[in-house]
């Protein structure tokens, strides 16, 4: 009777091991079921839609790029503009400096005239030499932009007037320039050099 009892006990033993095995395959086979069900998912997924995604990407990429590209081209068209003008006013005032040593020459010249004038012991030949150097280099100033400006009469102008004494006077309003002492020179739009003049004043009528 024993015996039998233990045989029982073992025969129910296998039975339940069997089962667990068998379960354990039941789930096993899920998970690969499922796993396989993912990659086929992945594997069979529609092209028109993963070629829209790609077109999607690729036109925001060139979007991007063109944008960029359009930036760079502005910025570099920029630049061209801001050398370009460097240059023009590099070229406009290159010769400043060396005009300005030139205008004293210009200044000798037009006394020598002026004295000449007062002077008529001064020979004929020598005059039209002086004036035909004088002409040549005016003529050399005005190719470079230089040309003098005119003062007499006008309202002082600090900005390109140089006083150097006041007059008083009658005839005038005050601060008009009643003489020119040395003539101003601009460089195109530029002062080259300011006119050194004299200055009207009103007359003190309390002074006696």
């Amino acid at each position: 009777m024993s015996d039998n009892n233990n045989n029982n006990n073992k025969v129910e033993k296998k039975d339940d091991q069997s089962a667990e095995k068998q379960d354990n395959k039941v789930e096993n086979i899920s998970c690969e079921t499922e796993t396989t069900d993912v990659v086929e998912n992945d594997e069979e997924k529609d092209p028109a839609t993963v070629l829209k995604n790609k077109l999607e990407d690729a036109t925001k990429e060139a979007k991007e790029s063109y944008e960029r590209f359009l930036r760079v081209s502005a910025e570099f068209e920029n630049y061209k503009k801001r050398i370009n003008r460097e240059t023009e006013e590099f070229k406009k005032y290159a010769n400043e400096a060396f005009v300005k040593e030139l205008l004293p020459v210009v200044d000798n010249l037009e006394r020598a005239l002026a004295s000449s004038n007062e002077n008529t012991d001064c020979g004929k030949g020598i005059l039209e030499g002086v004036n035909i150097t004088l002409n040549e280099i005016l003529k050399v100033f005005e190719k470079f932009g230089v040309t003098p400006f005119d003062s007499i009469n006008k309202s002082f102008d600090p900005g390109f007037h140089q006083a150097v004494m006041q007059e008083e006077t009658e005839d005038k309003d005050e601060n008009i320039v009643l003489k020119e002492l040395q003539k101003g020179y601009l460089i195109h739009n530029r002062l080259l050099r300011p006119a050194m003049v004299i200055v009207s004043k009103a007359v003190n009528k309390t002074r006696k």
